[in-house]
């Protein structure tokens, strides 16, 4: 096992901490901000503690934390303690520099959505604007502000309910869902990094939702320790529903590519098994699950 490093958060200072932590946990979604206060000045801000918590009622959290440098709070806090309304507009790589621009500290009543060159559109059941370049926006009322501490880098925590949502249809797929291929969101990572969910990036794992999978610990421990598999080699085996029948491992030995691999390696049934682990993991790789389980079962009849 390689050297853990253990941290005790109360041993190290609040911008270390916040590195860590940053770091850590991504990639995260982009909450960007619209909120005004009681004089009508816009505020447009991104904030990357934020997701989804809820669908019934529909709410959102997100946390305009307080500066880690001066403890000051944020703009967007600010208003949202004096207009408790926000529209959450959802952030892809289209619009992403211009989303980073408005991060930028500038004087209380400087309108972000001109300095960044974004369009704002009046909406239709709050007071603050929402940016018509996103590809999705929330019109959300403020339930809730719940102000983690007073100090440097405390979170404060907004619990905001979608009110009405605003939909891009050029990101809607046939069946008029969101499709993730033409959304091309992106994430926050540490530092100045971030993240796009697209091409090879995104990638599909079937859900166990509706049947049990027979789990790693039913697969045979020469499986579970195999030298070639991945955790995520076994994690995908053992969300199959059963373990292949005798038939179809028999089956997978009549197999071209099988047959050829034990007519090569005659008389060195370790290496064989080897192989064909190493056909199985192509086989995960194509989606082709259960063959590759079928596979896996054959090379266990060898010894």
């Amino acid at each position: 096992m390689s050297n853990i490093k253990t941290i005790d958060p109360t041993s190290i200072s609040q911008p270390e901490l916040h590195a860590y932590l940053l770091s850590a946990v991504a990639p995260r979604p982009i909450c960007f901000a619209s909120t005004i206060d009681t004089e009508g000045n816009i505020n447009l801000s991104p904030f990357s503690f934020f997701n989804v918590f809820s669908s019934n009622p529909p709410v959102m959290i997100f946390s305009p934390s307080r500066s880690g440098r001066d403890n000051s709070l944020k703009h967007s806090h600010q208003n949202i303690k004096e207009v408790p309304e926000v529209v959450i507009n959802i952030v892809n790589y289209p619009i992403v520099e211009q989303m980073s621009l408005s991060s930028t500290a500038y004087e209380k009543g400087v309108n972000e959505f001109i300095k960044s060159g974004l369009t704002q559109v009046a909406s239709e059941k709050i007071r603050p604007p929402r940016v018509a370049e996103a590809p999705v926006s929330f019109e959300c009322s403020v339930q809730q502000v719940i102000e983690l501490a007073d100090t440097p880098g405390a979170g404060n925590l907004v619990l905001a309910k979608v009110e009405l949502i605003h939909i891009n249809e050029q990101y809607m797929d046939d069946q008029g869902k969101l499709d993730p291929l033409k959304l091309d969101l992106v994430g926050r990572m540490g530092g100045s990094r971030y993240t796009r969910a697209s091409g090879n990036s995104l990638f599909e794992i079937p859900k166990p939702i509706r049947n049990k999978g027979i789990g790693v610990d039913q697969l045979p421990e020469s499986i579970q320790n195999s030298t070639v598999l991945t955790g995520n080699n076994l994690g995908r085996l053992g969300n199959l529903e059963k373990i292949p029948t005798q038939e179809e491992i028999e089956r997978i030995g009549l197999d071209d590519e099988i047959q050829m691999l034990t007519k090569k390696l005659d008389g060195n049934p370790k290496k064989l098994k080897k192989e064909l682990h190493w056909v199985s993991q192509q086989m995960l790789k194509d989606n082709d699950t259960e063959k590759a389980l079928a596979v896996l079962l054959y090379a266990e009849k060898l010894g």
